[in-house]
């Protein structure tokens, strides 16, 4: 067999914790669900896993369980509030990594992502090693191995974080193909343009440490016209187009990556669509089903590759969606303005360099090394041994001013948001806990800074309007 195809699957939501109490509260927004979790857990993450095949008259002959049969990553953190949440779910989630290791000659669907969700390209060198650190030892605990994959969040990449990956002894990792900015195949290097990449094989990226990671460019067309265009409409047209795209001679892989929510809650029913294309490719003899790892085990690079670094797959400026007034947004409100982006990362940033300083000083008294301490605490946080008094409250400062880079703050149009608002809450939190380390105020000047955060709208004008509102009383936050 000459062609394969691979499907990959981004599963996410953004934590969605109180940062005081640990839980989700309700969630307005996502009526008749409790929260945003538990709607789009019903309508993809559940169904995906025991999706439905019709016969000819419209009775189910057959469930599914597609991620037996794709590539796929979980954001920890939302496999975190599955595991209580939605145990049955998170179990299929699971033990379908292990199915399709029988299937895919040892090599699990399963990736790993960067811990919470951060723009990797924008962190602290320090920030990701801990993400990758945190993103492993996650995916060792729930899945039983380590991952050779590993997502990185809206693909955002530089080469400072594909060296940490490597050093960490991950794989491969997936980008989108205007991400490629030359390729060499045997010879010369050659410019490439989205356009112009051949994304049926796989690449080496020689990094300047001597490592190297393999990169799968996906099919940009196919990942398009599955999250946006019609491809969902008929799962037979699905496989056609999937089994199409391996073209040429030797090894051909046909991928497309998109956001896993894409299959029944952006787009309701695609769950079934993506299991009968899923049934369709294996069982037609055409091109051959298979996930990343076992691709690249069969036919490893040939040609090698240098990336576009601080490029992302969702901001077509690279990653300024997540630091400046780009122009790249929802687009629920085309009047509005981003203008609040810049100074929501640089109030960020100055705390975080207010808490990683106080933890590298009063870390000192309780750890031997304070940040191999702080990689380390994902055991605790998974259920391992925690610490106690003020080493604990100086890890939680650190783990709340990771959380506060999630990067779903950046994305959307406002900070009403409620996953702005959340990240505020996170930053709220670590400089609480710092001001009770230190014995200084570092909440008092974090919360006038965000008051030069501009809003859109008369109700929220400022970014500590918008915290006051949702977390002032259970953060004692005076509004």
């Amino acid at each position: 067999m000459t062609r394969y195809v691979c499907i990959h699957g981004h599963f996410y939501q953004p934590p969605r914790e109180d940062p005081r109490t640990g839980r989700v509260g309700r969630q307005e927004s996502a009526l008749p669900y409790h929260d945003w979790n538990e709607r789009v857990t019903i309508q993809c993450y559940a169904p995906n896993a025991a999706a439905r095949l019709l016969d000819g008259s419209g009775k189910v002959r057959r469930r599914l369980n597609n991620y037996s049969r794709m590539s796929f990553n979980f954001g920890p953190t939302l496999l975190s509030w599955m595991e209580g949440a939605s145990p049955e779910t998170y179990s299929a989630v699971l033990s379908a990594d292990g199915e399709s290791a029988g299937r895919f000659s040892g090599h699990g669907g399963a990736m790993a992502q960067a811990y919470n969700h951060m723009i990797m390209p924008l962190a602290s060198a320090r920030d990701k090693r801990t993400q990758v650190a945190w993103g492993k030892r996650d995916f060792r605990h729930r899945f039983g191995r380590d991952p050779e994959g590993m997502w990185l969040p809206e693909t955002a990449v530089d080469l400072e974080t594909l060296e940490v990956m490597a050093k960490a002894g991950i794989l491969f990792t997936i980008l989108a193909p205007h991400q490629a900015s030359r390729v060499r195949e045997g010879g010369a290097w050659r410019d490439v343009t989205a356009e112009g990449l051949d994304t049926t094989v796989p690449y080496r990226c020689e990094l300047p440490s001597g490592r190297n990671i393999a990169l799968f460019f996906y099919n940009g067309a196919l990942a398009h016209d599955i999250a946006f265009g019609n491809l969902l409409e008929n799962g037979g047209t699905f496989a056609g187009r999937m089994i199409d795209g391996a073209q040429g001679e030797g090894a051909r892989l046909s991928h497309a990556a998109v956001d896993g929510e894409t299959f029944g809650h952006h787009r309701r029913f695609g769950e079934m669509a993506l299991a009968y294309c899923l049934e369709t490719v294996e069982g037609g003899g055409e091109a051959e089903l298979t996930v990343y790892g076992e691709f690249l085990e069969k036919h490893p690079p040939t040609a090698a590759v240098e990336i576009a670094e601080n490029t992302s797959w969702s901001c077509t400026h690279g990653v300024e969606r997540w630091r400046s007034d780009c122009g790249c947004r929802a687009g629920d409100h085309p009047e509005w303005r981003q203008a609040w982006r810049k100074p929501l990362r640089d109030s960020l940033d100055r705390l975080r360099e207010e808490v990683d300083r106080l933890f590298e000083e009063a870390g000192g008294e309780y750890f031997g090394d304070p940040w191999e301490a702080r990689d380390g605490y994902i055991d605790s946080l998974l259920g391992g041994g925690r610490p106690e008094g003020r080493a604990e409250d100086l890890l939680e400062m650190e783990r709340f001013a990771m959380l506060m880079y999630t990067s779903c703050g950046w994305f959307f149009d406002d900070i009403s948001r409620i996953e702005t608002v959340q990240v505020l809450g996170y930053a709220a939190r670590a400089a609480q806990l710092a001001g009770a380390i230190s014995g200084r105020d570092l909440l008092g000047p974090f919360l006038k800074s965000l008051e030069e955060v501009p809003g859109n709208t008369e109700e929220v004008p400022n970014a500590r309007r918008a915290l006051e509102a949702a977390f002032g009383e259970r953060l004692g936050i005076a509004g």
